[in-house]
C-alpha cells in the first residue's frame, strides 16, 4: 500500500515543479506583450555631428507618413519639451512605414538649438497622434538639466476635441476664418491647476503646426472636469485642408482635421477688375484723343458720326419787270424739284442776264415795246 502512494505523490511533484518552472517565463512574456506599440531603436547611441545613425521602429500604422528629428531638452520618459522647437527641423527625415507598420531610416545627426539630453523623436504626420523617442548622445553638444517636472495638478483630455462656428460673409471674400476648439479636461493630480496655458497650433498638408498660446480662465480642482472653448484663427484668405493641434506642457493633447473652402469671392473680384479696368482705360485713352486731335479749318465743331454729302443745288430765280414805267419784281417760290445747273436760265448766253427773251407784261396800258428776238 505504501508503494502505490509512492507512486502517487511522484507524478504530483513532477506536476508542480513543471509550474514553478513556468511561472517566470509567463511573468516575462506578459510586460513584453504590454510593451506593443510604437517603438524606435538606433544603430549607435552615440554620434558627432556630421555623422549619422539609423533609426528603425516597429508597431507603427501600416503606411503611414512619419517625421524624424533630432530633438534636445527631452527624454523618453517626458518627451520633447518645448515641442518641435528644441529640434533641428532643417535636418528632420521623413519616412514611410510598410504594410507591417516597421520602418527603416538613415538620419543625420545635427545639433539641435537647445542642450541635450537629447532623443531621436518618431512622429506621426497625419492621422492619430503617435510618438516614439530613443535616447541619442551628441558628442560636443552641451548638456544640462531639464527643467523641473511641474508637481501637483495634471491635465487629461476626456473628450473628444471638435470644431463649432461657421464661416461668415466676408470669409467668402479672403477673411481670416475662425472657429472655435471645444473640449473636455479633468484634473488627475493632488493639486488645484489655476489658468493654464494652452497652445492651439494650425497646419497645412505636413508643414510644421504655428503655435499660439491661450489661456483658460479658471480653476481647476483635483478631480474636476470642465469644458474649454479656444479661439482658433486661420490667416486670410486660407483653404485647404488643415489639422488643428492642441498641446499643453510641451505634449500634443489632442488633433483636429479642418476642412477650409476656397473664397471664391475673391476670385470673381479679380475678373471683375480685368474688365472694369481695361474698360475705364479705353475711354479715358478716348477722351484724351479726342483733346489733342487738331481741329478742322473754320472752326466747326466735328461731330462723331457719319455724315451724309449736301446734295442740295441752288435753285434759279424767276423775276419779272416793266418795259418803261416802274415796275415791281417778284420772286417766284422755288420749284418742288431741283433743276440741273446747264438747265438753269442764267446760264444760256446772250442777253444781259442771259435770258432768251426779255420779259414783257398783259397789262393793256402799258405801251407796246418791240421784242428782241435771239438768233434763229
Amino acid at each position: 500500500m505504501s508503494g502505490h502512494v509512492r507512486l502517487l505523490r511522484r507524478p504530483a511533484g513532477a506536476t508542480l515543479l513543471a509550474l514553478l518552472l513556468l511561472c517566470p517565463a509567463l511573468l516575462l512574456a506578459a510586460p513584453a506583450h504590454a510593451a506593443d506599440g510604437p517603438t524606435v531603436k538606433l544603430s549607435t547611441t552615440q554620434a558627432g555631428t556630421g555623422g549619422s545613425v539609423t533609426a528603425s521602429g516597429t508597431g507603427w500604422r501600416p503606411n503611414t507618413l512619419l517625421m524624424l528629428l533630432v530633438c534636445g531638452r527631452a527624454t523618453p520618459a517626458r518627451g520633447v519639451i518645448g515641442g518641435t522647437n528644441s529640434c533641428a527641423n532643417g535636418d528632420g527625415r521623413a519616412v514611410t512605414t510598410d504594410a507591417q507598420g516597421a520602418f527603416s531610416k538613415r538620419l543625420p545627426v545635427a545639433e539641435p538649438p537647445v542642450p541635450c539630453p537629447c532623443v531621436v523623436h518618431v512622429a506621426t504626420v497625419t492621422g492619430t497622434q503617435a510618438t516614439a523617442d530613443a535616447v541619442l548622445e551628441v558628442a560636443g553638444h552641451p548638456v544640462a538639466p531639464l527643467p523641473a517636472e511641474p508637481s501637483g495638478g495634471r491635465l487629461a483630455i476626456l473628450s473628444d476635441t471638435r470644431l463649432t462656428g461657421s464661416n461668415g460673409p466676408l470669409t467668402w471674400f479672403g477673411a481670416p476664418p475662425s472657429r472655435s476648439l471645444v473640449f473636455t479636461i479633468g484634473n488627475t493630480g493632488t493639486s488645484a491647476i489655476k489658468d493654464p496655458v494652452f497652445q492651439v497650433g494650425s497646419a497645412h498638408g505636413v508643414f510644421a503646426p504655428q503655435w499660439d498660446d491661450r489661456q483658460w480662465q479658471g480653476t481647476l480642482a483635483p478631480g474636476k472636469k470642465a469644458q474649454v472653448t479656444l479661439p482658433v484663427e486661420l490667416t486670410a484668405g486660407a483653404h485647404g485642408d488643415y489639422t488643428v493641434s492642441l498641446r499643453y506642457d510641451g505634449k500634443v493633447l489632442a488633433e483636429q482635421p479642418w476642412g477650409v473652402g476656397r473664397p471664391w469671392g475673391v476670385t470673381l473680384f479679380w475678373l471683375l477688375l480685368c474688365l472694369v479696368v481695361p474698360a475705364a482705360l479705353f475711354r479715358i485713352g478716348m477722351a484724351v484723343v479726342d483733346r489733342v486731335r487738331p481741329r478742322r479749318p473754320g472752326g466747326a465743331h466735328r461731330t462723331r458720326g457719319l455724315r451724309l454729302p449736301d446734295l442740295r443745288l441752288p435753285l434759279p430765280r424767276s423775276r419779272t419787270g416793266t418795259g418803261t414805267g416802274s415796275g415791281t419784281g417778284s420772286e417766284d417760290p422755288p420749284p418742288s424739284t431741283p433743276t440741273l445747273p446747264w438747265f438753269a436760265p442764267d446760264s444760256v448766253p446772250g442777253g444781259p442776264a442771259g435770258r432768251l427773251s426779255a420779259p414783257h407784261t398783259d397789262s393793256p396800258t402799258s405801251p407796246t415795246t418791240p421784242t428782241t428776238k435771239g438768233p434763229t
